[in-house]
């Protein structure tokens, strides 16, 4: 991994920590956001820019937005304690989960990113070559869409894809809600 990967992946573990370990409401709205740009970075690292240009839209920004709002419209206590107590139960399964994770990351494929000689995944010669063929040849035939990207978008991911939809919809129903409340619009 470079140096860059390890301060990056550095920075959101500290960030999620922080996150978790603050209890200044608007501390972790702004903690939480930096955590998110920090994610957008990483997935745009790992070359999936689209997921990342997500991250940073809807998590450090929509959202960030709709926490600041909803704070301004709660009451805040006079004196509250930034740093609470470690809550052992929550810090023993995030300690067991990172542990997995740990053990399982050398089962990734390591490409480029990670400084390896195993060639990115979908890349010829490796597991799965023939599926990206599968799809490409025969996604017209089985759905009659031309593009195979909306393709597979439509039909062999059309229940994923309406379950975005209908969360896309609720978040924005919500927004509209919050923001006529307070008389924002």
């Amino acid at each position: 991994m470079s140096v860059v990967g390890f301060a990056l992946a550095a920075f959101v573990l500290i960030t999620a920590g922080a996150t978790a370990m603050l209890r200044d409401t608007l501390a972790v709205i702004i903690v939480f956001a930096a955590y998110s740009l920090g994610m957008a970075l990483l997935y745009t690292l790992l070359l999936a820019p689209d997921v990342g240009i997500t991250e940073a839209a809807i998590g450090a920004g929509v959202t960030t937005i709709l926490l600041l709002v909803t704070i301004t419209k709660t009451t805040r206590p006079a004196a509250e304690e930034i740093f609470a107590g470690i809550n052992w139960p929550a810090a023993t399964v995030s300690a067991g989960l990172a542990a997995v994770l740990l053990a399982i990351i050398g089962s990734i494929p390591a490409g480029n990113f990670l400084g390896g000689t195993t060639p990115v995944t979908g890349a010829a010669g490796t597991p799965g070559e023939g599926v990206t063929g599968h799809y490409l040849a025969s996604a017209y035939q089985q759905t009659g869409v031309h593009n195979s990207v909306t393709a597979v978008l439509a039909s062999y991911r059309g229940f994923d894809t309406f379950g975005e939809a209908v969360v896309v919809f609720a978040a924005g129903v919500a927004v509209v809600l919050v923001l006529h409340q307070g008389d924002f619009i």
